[in-house]
């Protein structure tokens, strides 16, 4: 048998009237439920309004730095011509300019035409004869090439070709649509690209159906 012995704070204590009185109002160690329940709901608010601010600030940041995702200056026709997708050849050709921080290729809807001053919202182009395209693949978001031999868009990962104006062609490659298009708006001859209002493009169109440019030559370039 052990020599230890308990302290007169570890002995069996009587339910006296000062005992009770004790146990009633005296302060429990440690958190209790409610002080729990109410630290958790505490720190989910807080992250919740972390999360809201850090997306409002992202969501906003691009169009304060006029990066992607905002209004982005492309310049006037010759500024724009000068950036060819497909080294000599040009908007005039028939073929787009290439603007890496845009994301986005420009192309003409008539090559003999301008930039013609007007508002595109919907990205077709009708107004202003200029048709901005996405440069991401809506099947899996490769950057499709210009094929300098057909005059087509070609996705080197899985195919999908897409004409001179990013009309996806029905017969070749898995992607549902033609290429995505971004708003913008031409003002004194100088084009401005809204990347941050992406109108999805349109359905495929069959070879030989109204809708679809002919390509410039039986072989491509994959």
């Amino acid at each position: 048998m052990g020599n230890w012995k308990l302290t007169r704070s570890q002995e069996p204590q009587a339910l006296t009237e000062p005992v009770l009185r004790e146990m009633r109002t005296g302060k429990i160690g440690g958190l209790t439920r409610r002080q729990l329940i109410r630290r958790s709901i505490g720190a989910a608010v807080a992250l919740w309004l972390l999360e809201v601010s850090a997306g409002t600030i992202g969501f906003l940041w691009p169009n304060l730095a006029r990066g992607f995702g905002g209004q982005i200056n492309l310049g006037d026709y010759d500024t724009v011509a000068a950036n060819p997708e497909v080294a000599g050849i040009t908007l005039s050709d028939g073929a787009p300019s290439y603007f890496p921080a845009a994301r986005t290729f420009v192309q003409l809807i008539d090559p003999n035409l301008g930039f013609q001053n007007g508002d595109s919202a919907d990205g077709s182009g009708t107004t202003t004869n200029v048709r901005t395209l996405y440069q991401k693949c809506p099947h899996l978001g490769c950057k499709p090439n210009f094929c300098d031999l057909n005059f087509w868009f070609e996705c080197p990962c899985h195919g999908s070709r897409y004409d001179r104006l990013g009309t996806k062609v029905k017969e070749y490659g898995p992607a549902p649509r033609g290429l995505d298009r971004f708003a913008h708006s031409i003002q004194d001859g100088v084009l401005v690209v809204d990347t941050g209002r992406i109108i999805l493009g349109p359905l495929p169109v069959a070879l030989g159906q109204p809708g679809l440019i002919p390509a410039k030559s039986p072989t491509g370039c994959l």
